[in-house]
């Protein structure tokens, strides 16, 4: 993947402009919460009124389709933000937010973000690029789900991974906290055991490591030209 082409699959990080700087001198626009793992930080049809930056932790974003089968849209890290959609948005929540550890966050009431969009002029430029990242993210997303057959969604959409969170040491990729089996699977409409059989099929290429901690990319080069080979 060319990044310069994909500027909005890069992470988008808020610390330093939106919290827990404690928004220079509007402090009282803010709370800080801190959720257990497993504990729904919103759920579906509740009020569309705060929007969320995570402090520290990891938190999924998801839906539940037939049968009650777990979509997940987006599984976002320190420094990100979400619920953004209460800017746009009077009615009711679409979809949860679930912590996936011990998970710090910071809620603004959207009534209050017009005060700090006065007060700094950075805001407004960073939630353009958020609402460009997530329509663009999801654009690209649809284009794997209609384009490509399993092994390329996985594949490529490993790529996106390590593009946006990744961590360059040496010549490898190493991508912590990497996700399960089966959200994966979650992530790009396949199954748990199809992604299993992938992720074995790459690491006996000597292509990838992965291990419940993280994710090492041995050679993205070679993980890209697994694309061409599908």
């Amino acid at each position: 993947m060319d990044q310069s082409n994909y500027w909005y699959l890069q992470n988008i990080d808020a610390i330093g402009i939106f919290c827990p700087d404690k928004m220079m001198s509007r402090a009282d626009l803010h709370q800080e919460k801190t959720f257990k793992k497993g504990e729904y930080i919103y759920l579906k049809d509740d009020d569309n009124d705060k929007i969320y930056m995570l402090v520290n932790g990891r938190v999924k974003i998801g839906s539940y389709g037939e049968a009650d089968k777990e979509i997940i849209k987006a599984i976002l890290g320190k420094g990100e933000v979400f619920g953004e959609l209460a800017m746009i948005s009077d009615g009711k929540r679409n979809e949860f937010a679930q912590a996936m550890e011990e998970t710090e966050v910071c809620a603004v009431r959207k009534d209050d973000l017009h005060l700090l969009f006065h007060e700094r002029s950075a805001y407004h430029q960073f939630f353009l690029r958020l609402f460009g990242n997530r329509i663009l993210t999801m654009e690209n997303r649809l284009e794997r789900l209609v384009f490509k057959d399993s092994r390329s969604r996985i594949i490529d959409f490993l790529l996106e991974l390590i593009d946006q969170k990744g961590e360059r040491v040496g010549f490898e990729i190493v991508l912590r906290k990497f996700m399960t089996h089966q959200e994966l699977a979650n992530m790009t409409a396949t199954s748990r055991q199809t992604v299993t059989t992938v992720l074995n099929d790459l690491r006996s290429k000597d292509i990838i490591k992965f291990d419940r901690r993280r994710l090492l990319i041995r050679d993205r080069e070679k993980l890209v030209l697994q694309l061409s080979s599908t």
